[in-house]
């Protein structure tokens, strides 16, 4: 096989350009080319630069939505958007305490005394240590640079919701929520480079709704959620994973000393590719909510799917010195690879069904349940489309092929308030959350997911009639997990050797609220 054909081999493999330390970036060295790796929450459709589309930078963005949040809830979902709901391990859907039952249950509009507006802010405090067990090259061989670190930083979470009673009957709502909001970065030399580097997410839904007392006992509620992303990922790359430009390397090496030369190019052919996108997805959500006695009350609430079709181009950079010196070849156009070519991927988040409990065991206590289902096995597969044809190490393709293999889950949350006294509030809860990782093969780096209980504490203060106060605490405990990938099949375009990892994974959630009633 010749150096020109192993060549285009390699250019296949890498998932992005890699910027290597002892090299400098040129503007020539571009290519265009994405590829990732499963699950479907962690698309590694590695693109330097988007063009200036309307849905700029987008192809990989609903990716970094789908693993966003991991330290908050299990999947993808940050966890918590009330901090009265907080309070009780959010298990307190069927209270409709506030206008934040927007997001819990829109049909509880109809169970408040008042217009009103709510403020919540969530300060998350995440920790994700990593210690990696092992890292090779594609063609084997010791990854070199850092093992272990911690993976997240600290954050702010807003959210805002306003309900405007109508008349008796007809209560309008509006809710401005955070559904995933986090990041994980490693260390840029880190020996797990190869796979995602840097994940960052903000996402915000903006959901009107109104609900509908239709008599003492039912009330029923709907909302249309328009939910805009914006995502960022850094992307590292193996160049040299199928040995093409070592072999080039030798190639030129020899010619220019006029005998045979055998140079290795693995470990300087990396690069690196900053991505940003973002995008739009719709869906909605219906309520119900039944008054049983003046004692017991339950609540329904179905959130749909969303569907998304994300379209962008992409633009590579080779860093590396010897990756550069291929490109400059001109070997690659030819393989299907250009300077920038359109690409698109069908993506569809999961729907959800909770039901919810509230009894008022005395005058003073009540309790609350939740018990919350997750489609996410939705996520079995996913095809990335590419406008040009390409040679891969098995033959032609013009998509990437992911299969997440994601399992339902369930949430279970147990709580309880007591009015101490007039103004004044106490809460708790406990909840049980179950990750969607079947197990170590299926866990990827940046989202290393594990059951989790939350632990919560909350407060509730009443000055006069118009202002409410709440502050809630959440201690989040996740199981230590372990992550490991087999090499890159060399199917699609996957330049990744065989690593693992264990991870060492706890959250903490100090919320505060602010409550006006206009009365």
């Amino acid at each position: 096989m010749s150096a020109s054909h192993l060549l285009h081999l390699f250019a296949l493999k890498p998932i992005v350009s890699i910027q290597h330390a002892d090299s400098k970036p040129s503007a020539r060295s571009r290519h265009g080319g994405v590829c990732f790796r499963r699950p479907l929450y962690y698309l590694n459709v590695g693109f330097k630069k988007m063009t200036n589309s309307p849905i700029k930078q987008t192809v990989i963005l609903l990716s970094a939505v789908f693993f966003s949040g991991a330290v908050h809830a299990s999947g993808y979902h940050f966890g918590t958007q009330s901090v009265n709901a907080q309070g009780t391990a959010n298990s307190s859907g069927a209270e409709a305490a506030d206008a934040s039952t927007i997001f819990y249950n829109p049909a509880g509009l109809s169970k408040l005394d008042s217009s009103q507006v709510s403020v919540n802010a969530n300060i998350v405090l995440p920790s994700i240590r990593y210690e990696a067990d092992s890292a090779q090259y594609y063609q084997g061989g010791d990854v070199s640079g850092s093992k272990s670190g911690k993976i997240t930083k600290t954050t702010v979470v807003p959210h805002l919701y306003g309900a405007y009673k109508v008349n008796d009957d007809v209560t309008l709502g509006l809710g401005v929520y955070v559904p995933f909001g986090s990041v994980t970065e490693y260390e840029k030399d880190s020996v797990l480079r190869h796979n995602i580097n840097k994940l960052g997410l903000t996402s915000i839904d903006i959901e009107p709704v109104v609900a509908w007392k239709a008599n003492e006992n039912h009330a029923f509620g709907a909302g249309l959620i328009a939910q805009y992303s914006k995502a960022e990922l850094r992307k590292y790359s193996d160049w040299d994973a199928s040995g093409a430009i070592s072999q080039l390397a030798s190639g030129l090496a020899s010619r220019a000393a006029g005998r045979p030369v055998s140079v290795s190019a693995q470990g300087k052919s990396d690069g690196h590719a900053e991505v940003k996108g973002h995008d739009w997805g719709f869906g909605y959500q219906l309520a119900w909510m039944w008054d049983i006695n003046d004692r017991a009350r339950v609540g329904v609430n179905y959130r749909s799917k969303v569907s998304h079709t994300l379209k962008g181009s992409a633009e590579w950079e080779a860093d590396g010195a010897y990756a550069r010196r291929a490109w400059d070849l001109g070997a690659l156009a030819a393989r299907g690879y250009v300077p920038r070519e359109k690409a698109s991927v069908k993506i569809v988040t999961p729907e959800s069904l909770s039901v919810h409990g509230m009894y008022k065991a005395t005058d003073k206590f009540n309790l609350f349940s939740d018990v919350t289902w997750t489609r996410h096995s939705r996520f079995n597969k996913a095809e990335l489309f590419f406008e040009n044809t390409k040679n891969i190490v098995n033959g032609k393709s013009d998509r990437t092929v992911i299969t997440p293999n994601w399992r339902n889950t369930y949430k279970v949350a147990l709580g309880g308030s007591y009015q101490v006294t007039d103004p004044l509030q106490l809460r708790a809860g406990i909840a049980f959350d179950r990750s969607p990782v079947k197990n170590a093969g299926y866990r990827m780096n940046s989202l290393p997911d594990g059951n989790r209980i939350w632990f919560s504490l909350g407060a509730k203060y009443h000055i006069g009639k118009n202002h409410v106060l709440d502050a809630a605490y959440s201690h989040i405990h996740i199981n230590d997990t372990r992550y490991h990938t087999a090499r890159a099949t060399g199917s699609d375009v996957d330049s990744k050797g065989a690593s693992g990892a264990r991870f060492r994974n706890h959250a903490d959630i100090i919320g505060l609220q602010y409550t006006y009633k206009f009365k």
